[in-house]
């Protein structure tokens, strides 16, 4: 796995928080750093970005460059149960445990003061994160997110492969329904020009604009 990190002027002096963009399909790690023009805001901020790239490469696995939107470019931030995506595609587990971890040993972060958002397939990942690690995200935002991929083709395609067919086992990556039990208070923020994610309590806070 490969990953990207800008580190702002104030972390030569203190540890900073850290900010994680998940990019969407076909994006590498450098997509972000070449596109946004971000660095200029995390550096008046003091905030750290790192972005991982979005799967594996390389992995021997047959077929894993046929489509553009299955295997390489195209993890989907989930832990792939079925063979032979289970051996390498876990971008779920590496984005919410073992980038983190290598983030705090190497880098001056801050490792309770995390934020994650995304674009695309990246704002699922963001949200979907999110959601299920409530504290370890102090701030969580997306971009035209695919926040219900259990009710669109693509979704339907990729958790089949990934996670096979029994749909039960969808729901822990599909943010419209992980949002009716989540635990997660702080509000989301949501740029697209759909809003497909729906607040099914009172106690969480969803801006869509």
């Amino acid at each position: 796995m490969r990953f990207a990190v800008y580190q702002p002027p104030q972390a030569k002096s203190k540890p900073v928080p850290v900010l994680y963009f998940l990019s969407g399909l076909t994006s590498t790690e450098e997509n972000f750093i070449i596109k946004a023009g971000a660095q200029r805001y995390a550096a008046e901020q003091g905030l750290m970005l790192v972005m991982p790239d979005t799967s594996p490469r390389d992995t021997g696995i047959q077929g894993e460059n046929d489509e553009w939107d299955l295997g390489t470019g195209a993890g989907f931030y989930v832990d792939a149960t079925m063979a032979p995506w289970a051996s390498h595609y876990q971008m779920y587990s590496y984005v919410v445990r073992e980038l983190p971890a290598i983030i705090a040993e190497n880098f001056p972060a801050i490792p309770e003061k995390q934020g994650i958002f995304g674009h695309s397939m990246g704002g699922h990942g963001a949200l979907v994160c999110a959601l299920r690690n409530p504290e370890q995200y102090q701030s969580l935002s997306a971009f035209a997110p695919i926040a219900a991929p259990m009710r669109s083709d693509l979704g339907q395609k990729v958790f089949t492969n990934f996670l096979g067919t029994k749909q039960e086992t969808w729901r822990v990556y599909d943010a419209s329904e992980l949002i009716l039990t989540a635990k997660y208070s702080r509000p989301i923020l949501i740029t697209s020009a759909t809003m497909l994610l729906f607040c099914a309590s009172k106690r969480k806070t969803v801006i869509a604009l």
